[in-house]
């Protein structure tokens, strides 16, 4: 692979990005082509009132409309998220199992507040999922494809360089990280994986919010590090390497959600 800082530069060249607002603007083309793996369905069908609730929920959730630990009432959800009640409670019980929120019968809804467990739980998943599929990446993924996430990481690291990261800049580093994380999984070409992985994510976000995590420069050059780690094992097809590059991806990642790093 070519040397990172100068290929950083001359991706940050290419893209043109300067300032702050040129960081962010740059982030968010960079961002552009990972928008089908994050927001598709994996498989077509028509969206249902009850979707509409559950991406309605999650948005709000997100948003800090709603605040993780809180117990909000059904009528409340209505109003907030605009859909109708059976919609909503298809919704709610589907969220439920997925460990979003726990329904009291007669107390109202309560949301699920993040903690340690939840933590290690979630980057535990990840790992067991994408452990099977970087081997596959590795061994499969065409190297035009492997050069474009090359490239893609190395801009994103030239553009944030000495900038503050904004809410919009922070959005567009998530959709490339989460984007990254999407292209491997789906070399499995399995949708029951690819839509636990997703579940998984929404975690990951519900914790990066109740720890109030906030993207700074070092830390996403330090992500994006890792990725590059993986992808220079993935190019050189190394699968027992680039397993382990994505197992200390994840140990430190835990550690910056945990707030120890």
């Amino acid at each position: 692979m070519q040397d990172r800082s100068t290929g950083a530069q001359r991706a940050s060249g290419s893209f043109g990005a300067s300032g702050s607002q040129g960081a962010s603007d740059t982030l968010s083309c960079l961002a552009e082509p990972f928008a089908d793996l994050r927001d598709s369905e994996t498989s077509p069908r028509a969206r249902s009132l009850s979707d509409l609730a559950y991406e309605r929920f999650l948005d709000a959730l997100f948003d800090r409309r709603l605040t993780p630990g809180t117990i909000v009432s059904q009528n409340d959800l209505v109003r907030l998220l605009d859909v109708p009640v059976g919609p909503l409670r298809d919704a709610l019980r589907v969220l439920q199992t997925e460990g979003m929120l726990t329904i009291h019968a007669r107390s109202g809804i309560e949301l699920a507040k993040p903690d340690f467990g939840m933590i290690r739980n979630t980057y535990q998943l990840r790992t067991i999922l994408e452990r099977a599929a970087i081997r596959s990446f590795a061994q499969t993924a065409p190297l035009s494809l492997l050069d474009e996430l090359v490239t893609c990481t190395e801009a994103v690291m030239a553009a944030v360089q000495g900038q503050e990261i904004s809410a919009k800049a922070a959005a567009a580093v998530e959709r490339i990280d989460f984007g990254f994380h999407m292209q491997v999984i789906a070399c499995l070409q399995n949708p029951l994986v690819q839509t636990t992985y997703r579940q998984a994510h929404s975690f990951d976000r519900l914790i990066r919010l109740d720890r109030a995590f906030r993207l700074s420069a070092p830390l996403v050059i330090r992500t994006m590090t890792e990725h590059l780690d993986i992808l220079t094992a993935c190019r050189q097809r190394d699968a027992d390497a680039a397993e382990v590059a994505l197992e200390a991806h994840f140990a430190r990642a835990m550690q910056r959600a945990m707030g120890c790093v």
